[in-house]
């Protein structure tokens, strides 16, 4: 009663903590994958520690679960959650229809092939949609990338990357240049997004804020 009791006070983090191969913590950790969806949270640790007691326990496991777990780890691209956590899962449960589906997901994120992704996804949206928060998600890791490659995104191509289109768009780009640094231009019979300079879009300076001030300091011209 009093080691129940005990148990009480720790939070499913400090249960991973002390014992993440401790079956008796898998409800919590089921739960917990519950409440990271709900609260739009993520604990990357505690999914992959139920992930590895569903190895030991195989008929413990649930799909439904294991899903959720896949789409949140999507979600934190571009870390790489979701090889890590499929590497966990069962051959035979990744040949299941939905987790088939995510992987070709994840495969279309990884080579930034949106336009394919945006329409996989559409196609699926009774999987993804038990999840609040997917299609933010991928919108900002698709903004990443793109941050990445480009000074100046022209607006088919943002559009095209982040499935946004209309005055819906037009309404993205007006947030954007108020609240992240993003001027907008006309070129053309379009648009075209100039986004903040970084290392990235920008490789001169890459040697010069190591000798200056951090990244994070460094704004638009």
């Amino acid at each position: 009663m009093a080691t129940e009791q005990a148990a009480e006070n720790y939070t499913v983090e400090d249960l991973v903590a002390l014992n993440p191969y401790n079956p008796d913590i898998l409800n919590d950790l089921e739960k917990f994958v519950n409440e990271q969806v709900s609260s739009q949270t993520y604990n990357l640790d505690a999914n992959l520690s139920l992930l590895r007691l569903y190895q030991f326990e195989p008929e413990r496991m649930s799909i439904q679960i294991v899903a959720r777990i896949l789409i949140k780890a999507l979600m934190a691209m571009p870390s790489p959650d979701f090889s890590l956590c499929l590497f966990l899962i069962p051959e035979h449960v990744q040949m299941e229809e939905q987790f088939k589906t995510l992987i070709v997901l994840s495969h279309y994120l990884e080579t930034a092939r949106f336009r394919q992704f945006w329409d996989e996804a559409a196609k699926n949206r009774h999987i993804l949609e038990v999840v609040p928060g997917f299609e933010q998600a991928i919108q900002g890791y698709a903004i990443h990338l793109l941050s990445l490659t480009y000074q100046k995104v022209p607006r088919p191509v943002l559009a095209e990357a982040i499935n946004i289109e209309g005055l819906v768009l037009d309404k993205f780009l007006e947030y954007h240049a108020a609240n992240s640094g993003w001027v907008i231009e006309k070129g053309g019979q379009s648009q075209v997004i100039v986004l903040p300079r970084n290392e990235f879009n920008h490789p001169e300076l890459k040697k010069n804020t190591a000798d200056t001030v951090p990244f994070e300091h460094i704004g638009l011209p």
